[in-house]
């Protein structure tokens, strides 16, 4: 018998056009004076005209935070707390990618009226406590999850990037709706659909909290995804495609938030907070590599993902035989996607990695949860294959 608890946002509305009703959903939940956080690239794309309509002819107070970056920093989290707090907030509303869920989080921790703690004493696992404000989430791409993870990602000074892990962040709501996330460019379907992936495969071969249900998780998100990436990326306004990518992303995230990831994503960071590569593309580039240093400890693992992404046909050999399969499929998977490979590919220079493979090791609370221990040696190993 496996001992596990297992833990998810708790209602999860998945429904093409939902996000039209939204202010009315707030209200049902007992909502008078609602921030929504989010970009400027949604606003942009029209996707908050969308949703505007509604809180127009609802009773709700709306405060529009629009100034999320990619990789956000605490001076942003800070600064979308401030205006909550000045708002008489009682109810936060994430609308967008990874950046404005994760934001959204702690602005739902932070300005509660009862919240002393500061956002410094929060970054870790288990040190953000107390109450928050009732927190509903609206994912506009098909990646982080993060809709139904308790993590919250942020970039503290310059390039490091520290993670608030802590139940009183899991989100009450998960709104999928398709039709946010038609029209979006192909290689951001591409960068975060395979985003996604990563985080089923390292959920799946995580060191740290594996479970049957982060398990039949995993690999129904990776099925899902192995079979609608390229029909997204190729054609945008498939709902049907969109939608299955939408609840795949969803089921990696509730995947890995109780099997936690590991090397891919220590390694992906500093990508992101020295280069800006966005995270997906970040984990990408790095994933063959590591699976590959993985699997003298992990081959057993991935070889059982092999046919859940490639079909039968894959289930044939010894476990190194598939998970090499597996690794080349997805590094196919990648180059059909029309995504750089190699990190020259994307402006890093070659002297650099020794700089990024130092950096990774500050990833402690990731590097645990990998199947196999990762040295400083190592890490520049993989970063000069992935160059």
């Amino acid at each position: 018998m496996t001992n596990f608890t297992f833990s998810t946002t708790r209602t999860i509305i998945n429904e093409a056009g939902a996000a039209r009703r939204l202010a009315t959903i707030c209200e049902e939940q007992g909502a008078r004076s609602v921030m929504l956080v989010t970009d400027e690239g949604i606003i942009g794309a029209g996707l908050l005209e969308r949703i505007l309509p509604s809180f127009q002819q609802s009773a709700l107070q709306l405060t529009v935070f629009k100034d999320v970056e990619a990789d956000p920093s605490d001076t942003t989290v800070m600064a979308a707390t401030e205006a909550a707090r000045r708002a008489n907030v009682d109810y936060v509303v994430g609308f967008g990618g990874g950046s404005s869920m994760d934001v959204a989080k702690l602005v739902a921790l932070l300005a509660h009226p009862q919240c002393k703690q500061p956002l410094s004493d929060m970054y870790g696992v288990g040190n953000a406590r107390g109450v928050r404000l009732p927190l509903l989430q609206v994912p506009t791409t098909a990646g982080t999850g993060s809709e139904v993870t308790p993590i919250a990602i942020v970039t503290t000074g310059a390039t490091t990037k520290a993670g608030v892990v802590s139940a009183v962040l899991q989100p009450d709501i998960a709104l999928l709706d398709a039709e946010l996330t038609t029209g979006l460019p192909p290689h951001v379907t591409a960068a975060t659909g395979i985003d996604a992936m990563v985080h089923a495969i390292e959920a799946y071969t995580s060191a740290v909290k594996k479970n049957p249900v982060s398990d039949l998780l995993a690999k129904e998100a990776l099925r899902l995804l192995s079979s609608n990436l390229m029909v997204a990326v190729k054609d945008g306004n498939n709902i049907q495609a969109r939608s299955n990518m939408l609840l795949a992303a969803l089921y990696a995230g509730q995947a890995f938030a109780n099997a936690p990831v590991a090397a891919v994503h220590a390694l992906a960071y500093p990508l992101g907070g020295h280069f800006h590569i966005p995270h997906g593309l970040s984990n990408s580039l790095v994933l063959p590599h590591v699976m590959r240093f993985n699997a003298p400890k992990a081959a057993h693992l991935y070889a059982e993902l092999a046919p859940v992404v490639m079909g039968d046909a894959a289930n044939v050999g010894s476990n190194e035989e598939k998970t090499a399969a597996l690794i080349t499929w997805l590094e196919q998977q990648t180059i059909n996607t029309g995504l750089p490979t190699r990190l020259r590919d994307c402006g890093i220079r070659e002297d650099a990695v020794a700089m990024l493979a130092s950096e990774a090791m500050l990833q402690t609370r990731l590097l645990g949860n990998n199947p196999r221990e990762v040295t400083e040696a190592d890490a520049l190993a993989i970063y000069q294959a992935a160059y």
